[in-house]
């Protein structure tokens, strides 16, 4: 995967979340779904082909892994604070889009280095392991997808338990 290209799943990600999230907005079905379809359509046209063993499906479990840890502390970093007309409120401020921001500029950064400053290295230790190109993408892809989708399970767990059933009932019905 060239650079501009992750450069731009990067960024059209960060942005999604950032509007999706700063501020103080009710959580309702459409919060809810849009990181289900972002995620379901990067992952369905970036993911190459996870590999079945290996090296390769250690590094994307480790990407995966690493995703749902990061998703879960950038959950912690949205409150959930309320209700308005029975829909739950989150408020996420700038630490929350610092983290988002932090993370994704680690992604880029890393894919520029893979192509100009670690090239070789990194090429030496992927063929020590046998690990192909399109299993290191995958694993940068299903992280930043990881992290979407556990930030969003994270947050619907805590407004389920602070507006209890119903205020997942409000969530579904809107």
């Amino acid at each position: 995967m060239s650079f501009s290209t992750v450069l731009l799943i990067n960024l059209g990600i960060l942005a999604v979340v950032l509007v999706s999230d700063l501020g103080r907005k009710p959580f309702n079905r459409r919060r809810l779904v849009r990181p289900l379809i972002v995620s379901g359509i990067a992952g369905a046209t970036m993911v190459q082909g996870v590999p079945s063993h290996g090296d390769g499906l250690l590094l994307v479990v480790a990407g995966v892994s690493a995703g749902v840890v990061l998703g879960a502390l950038a959950g912690r970093l949205i409150r959930v604070d309320g209700e308005r007309d029975g829909v739950p409120l989150t408020v996420a401020g700038a630490p929350y889009a610092a983290f988002w921001a932090t993370a994704a500029a680690a992604r880029i950064a890393f894919s520029y280095g893979a192509e100009h400053w670690f090239a070789a290295d990194l090429g030496s230790w992927m063929m020590q392991h046998r690990i192909t190109p399109d299993a290191l993408t995958d694993a940068l892809v299903l992280m930043a997808l990881a992290m979407v989708m556990t930030r969003t399970l994270s947050v619907v767990a805590r407004v389920r338990t602070a507006s209890g059933s119903a205020g997942l009932s409000a969530i579904t019905a809107r």
